[in-house]
């Protein structure tokens, strides 16, 4: 049987909390690994926009919700969301924006083969703005961007999160001083020049889980590169935003980029 990535070996449905929306637990192949992820597609029939949804946190940290995913969904976007390797009965083992970035790349390949889907989004929250970045860099059709409290330096994860460093030691398999290439290899900010889609940066300023610093270093970056680059700062918010804030804010960046797509 041929293992190409974003190959779906097998779809089930799981319970969703929308009656217009189906959602299913899909396994797909990524790097010759089985990894999973939750699909949401619209009941009414026609063709819509692809949207990857790009999970932050690791292992069971930030795990997706079937909620949040049916929210993306509800805006008319066929959404996919890989778990990334490792994680909910998936092969392999994440390594934070190493070689799991592949399963997103797989994950985008399967959203362009759906049969539903034309132009295929990138999200990312969190670390999952790293892996957005990254899939758009590999994949210069990407539609738009958006990364929402997202991670753009992991250089600056490292010297910020203190907590985090024995598993970034751990999992990249060192420090940013033994191993600069590694952190190099996981930061988008030294290949923005390849990136070709417009980019949406959410952040609240007030954030402690990943500093509005790497936003406002994504953002130079992009502008000292005349790309296309818009930035929403939310003074008084942290990581997670209020529930009403929340569901405006996903109601104007799915309005964003659809308007992407128009232009």
């Amino acid at each position: 049987m041929n293992k190409a990535d974003g190959q779906i070996i097998s779809k089930q449905r799981y319970p969703s909390p929308n009656p217009n929306i189906e959602l299913s637990l899909v396994t797909y192949y990524s790097g010759g690994l089985r990894v999973m992820g939750l699909l949401a597609e619209p009941k009414a029939e026609g063709i819509y926009n692809g949207f990857l949804y790009l999970r932050g946190g690791i292992k069971s940290v930030g795990m997706v919700r079937p909620g949040r995913i049916i929210q993306f969904a509800s805006e008319g976007f066929i959404v996919f969301a890989p778990f990334y390797r490792g994680n909910q009965g998936g092969e392999g083992n994440e390594d934070f924006a190493g070689d799991d970035r592949k399963d997103a790349f797989a994950a985008f390949t399967l959203l362009q083969n759906h049969s539903r889907v034309d132009k295929v989004h990138v999200f990312g929250f969190s670390r999952g703005g790293v892996m957005s970045l990254l899939t758009a860099l590999h994949f210069p059709e990407t539609a738009s961007i958006v990364t929402w409290g997202g991670v753009s330096d992991m250089f600056l994860t490292y010297v910020e999160r203190k907590d985090l460093r024995r598993m970034m030691k751990r999992v990249i398999g060192g420090t940013p001083t033994k191993f600069p290439e590694r952190y190099q290899f996981r930061t988008p900010l030294f290949h923005l020049e390849k990136l070709q889609a417009p980019v949406l940066i959410i952040h609240g300023v007030q954030d402690k889980n990943v500093s509005v610093e790497h936003a406002y270093r994504l953002e130079k970056r992009l502008r000292a590169l005349d790309k296309q680059v818009e930035s929403w700062y939310f003074d008084s918010l942290t990581h997670y935003f209020p529930p009403a804030i929340n569901r405006q804010v996903v109601t104007d960046l799915t309005k964003w980029m659809k308007n992407q797509t128009e232009k």
